[in-house]
């Protein structure tokens, strides 16, 4: 050092050498230090960066679970599907260039691809980004032909839902969607990672937990172009469960054939079991559009459509229930004894009350009748009477007891309650007290009254078996893909209807000269070799007045019901119809349950039948009973 510092030189270039010789010494302290931290610290993080250049995790995507009919017919499977994902660090330094290239090549616009490459720096050059999905088998072709040309470029065969069937009961199996970002965050799908798609609506979200199976992946060695030399390791995916449904699909198409035409729905039960043989909702919608994202055209026309074709209208759709609901006034007057079997009242047409004339449907009136004569012939003037006799909260009670007002309890999400008013709602909803002209309206199932064509097809069912209330039941069973049943639905008794057996044989009766009587309002629904029960209604839209019907725009018109059952002695099947605006259930609603009770009983149609029906003892036998 002192040969370096000359006594002779002056004292500030001596001054600045030392302050030079003390920064290069301090530059080489700091540079030793950084190595030994890349070194010794993180030494173990870049070698892992390193094998990444060349070992890459792949997901393998596990089968979803099919979803099918109970006879096997398939309405949900998968099917596989071409994905391009590009990975910049992969492209030789001139990704801009790849992405050209795969547009010419897939005739997109270049904007959309290069939207995607530009952000990929850093590490996230490293990540492999999804550019294209299911890309079609000569689209592929074409890729791996040209792979040279378009490093960084991979292509991924993923599974994807497929509908086989279309519309067919899509508001009953439901859509796949993205999994959101909220999703992710709300823990409900552990499993799940950004980019998967999960059950959205009916059963495909429903039974998600099932149908979802666990991913695989691969581990795998690429060249410096991405593409891959050879598996290092797999780990196979767990495939989803098979879910079996209660519907049969023959039945199911055939509803939705006859509700192609207007709006509306229909709801078929087993009612020994509660299960859903047919839930059908019109119009419809394709499963398949939601596959690869919904078009934003495709997603104004279902919600700027006037008759909501993605409402579920079978358990959604709220509706006056109109004369379908005198089967509760009956039941509930018969029961409080307000009335017997042979109660008669005049029906001249109206019955004055309150400064104003109620009207019957039928103008010039049905005469003298008794409960089941009403109930055949659907006499608005005998139910007035009959809910003037009982008061709203009795029967507002009776309704709630027999399922009205409540959600069902069936596996599908957003089933709505329905509304069975008493005094004590009006009150605290309105604020204003119950005016006995209002309990006139809701005795034949108008004003503020309304429910689900499920909970009226239960009530049916319930009437048809003797009066046992049961759970709907949409999933018969949840399978292995081999076979194995690792879940198997059993019907759920949830209570009886309020009345006695001799009470419901009355109205039993009433309901099967609804169908088969001389002059009951439900003869287009009369089969010859099949005993149909049931019961129409036309519940209004708008108040009504003399003469005002021939001009309301269809919009306004009152909408069309029908209730039944069949075989009447043993029923299998129990059906509730309705028609939106189709003005009269006994020509729009009733053929359509008359179709259906002939598909779903296999029987070939025949005309109807006029005979005075059984006697009182044939109504009073067990459920089942030949």
């Amino acid at each position: 050092m002192k040969r370096f510092l000359d006594p002779t030189e002056p004292e500030t270039f001596r001054r600045r050498l030392l302050l030079f010789l003390a920064a290069a010494v301090a530059a080489f302290v700091l540079l030793a230090m950084r190595l030994l931290y890349l070194q010794l610290v993180l030494g173990e993080e870049y070698l892992r960066l390193s094998l990444n250049n060349s070992i890459r995790l792949q997901p393998i995507d596990a089968p979803r679970g099919l979803i099918l009919d109970r006879h096997g017919t398939v309405l949900a499977a998968n099917r596989p599907s071409f994905d391009v994902s590009f990975t910049a660090r992969d492209a030789g330094g001139d990704p801009e260039r790849v992405a050209f290239e795969l547009a010419r090549r897939l005739e997109i616009p270049e904007e959309d691809l290069l939207g995607k490459v530009r952000p990929l720096r850093g590490l996230a050059a490293f990540r492999p980004v999804l550019l294209r999905q299911d890309i079609g088998r000569d689209a592929l072709a074409v890729i791996e032909a040209r792979k040279v040309d378009m490093p960084g470029v991979s292509v991924q065969v993923r599974l994807r839902r497929q509908y086989p069937q279309g519309a067919l009961a899509a508001h009953v199996v439901g859509h796949l969607g993205e999994i959101t970002g909220e999703e992710l965050k709300s823990g409900t799908w552990p499993l799940a990672r950004g980019g998967d798609f999960i059950g959205k609506t009916g059963i495909e979200r429903a039974y998600e937990s099932f149908l979802r199976g666990e991913a695989g992946g691969r581990q795998v060695e690429v060249n410096a172009s991405g593409q891959v030399m050879r598996v290092l390791q797999t780990v196979s995916p767990r495939p989803g469960k098979n879910v079996v449904l209660t519907l049969d699909a023959r039945l199911q198409r055939r509803a939705e054939e006859l509700l192609e035409e207007v709006a509306g729905a229909a709801v078929a039960v087993d009612p020994a079991t509660g299960a859903v043989l047919a839930l059908a909702s019109s119009p419809g919608f394709d499963p398949n559009a939601f596959v690869g994202g919904v078009r934003p055209e495709q997603w104004e026309s279902w919600t700027g459509h006037p008759h909501r074709p993605l409402e579920n209208k079978a358990l959604q759709g709220e509706y006056p229930p109109g004369s379908t609901f005198k089967i509760v006034t009956a039941l509930a007057a018969l029961e409080e004894k307000v009335i017997d079997e042979a109660t008669t009242f005049d029906c001249e047409g109206f019955l004055p009350f309150a400064g104003r004339d109620f009207r019957c449907w039928k103008k010039e009136g049905h005469g003298r009748v008794d409960v089941r004569r009403a109930i055949a012939e659907s006499c608005d003037v005998f139910f007035y009477r009959v809910g003037l006799r009982l008061g709203i909260d009795r029967l507002a009670w009776y309704a709630k007891a027999m399922g009205l007002g409540a959600r069902t309890g069936i596996d599908l999400e957003n089933e709505a309650h329905g509304l069975i008013p008493s005094a004590a709602w009006k009150k605290k909803r309105f604020g204003v007290p119950w005016q006995e002209g209002e309990t006139l309206s809701v005795a034949i199932g108008q004003g503020y009254v309304v429910a689900t064509p499920l909970q009226m097809a239960l009530l049916t069912a319930a009437v048809a078996d003797g009066g046992v209330r049961r759970r709907p039941q949409l999933v018969s069973r949840v399978e292995t893909a081999e076979g194995e049943v690792v879940w198997e639905a059993e019907p759920v008794e949830i209570g009886r209807l309020p009345v006695g057996p001799r009470t419901l044989a009355i109205v039993r009766q009433g309901l099967w000269a609804a169908v088969n009587g001389e002059r009951g309002t439900a003869r287009r629904a009369a089969l010859s070799d099949i005993e149909v029960a049931g019961k129409t209604g036309t519940s209004q839209v708008v108040g009504r007045r003399e003469g005002l019907e021939e001009v309301l725009p269809l919009h306004l018109r009152p909408h069309a019901w029908f209730v039944c059952f069949a075989p009447f002695h043993s029923p299998r099947i129990a059906i509730a119809v309705v028609v939106e605006n189709g003005e009269h259930g006994s020509s729009a609603a009733g053929p359509i349950a008359r179709e259906l009770v002939k598909t779903y009983l296999r029987r070939e149609p025949g005309e109807g039948k006029t005979a005075a029906g059984p006697p009182l003892q044939a109504f009073l036998r067990p459920p089942g009973h030949p």
